[in-house]
């Protein structure tokens, strides 16, 4: 018999887990499945929110932005979040 226990959601890629986020919107939305399975299911987009919530700010912690010098040019790179005007 095959597994059929989804990958846990740590291991997933952003796209992957908002893929099945998605996924569990829709099935919730249609009403379809029985109390039991939307409370499961609910509970893994629950968790797969919150992976994607912190792929995100992860994310946004590498992201840099160019610093421009009087010249017009590029004159490195500095953290996103930074407070300074362009």
């Amino acid at each position: 018999m095959p597994d059929t226990t989804p990958p846990a959601v740590t291991d997933l890629t952003f796209e992957k887990a908002l893929e099945e986020l998605e996924s569990i919107v829709q099935q919730l939305e249609q009403g379809k499945v029985g109390l039991e399975e939307s409370i499961n299911i609910y509970e893994r987009g629950e968790a797969l929110k919150n992976h994607c919530e912190r792929l995100l700010k992860e994310a946004e912690g590498r992201v840099e932005r160019i610093r421009f010098g009087g010249n017009g040019r590029p004159a490195g790179t500095e953290p996103l979040d930074d407070d300074t005007p362009f």
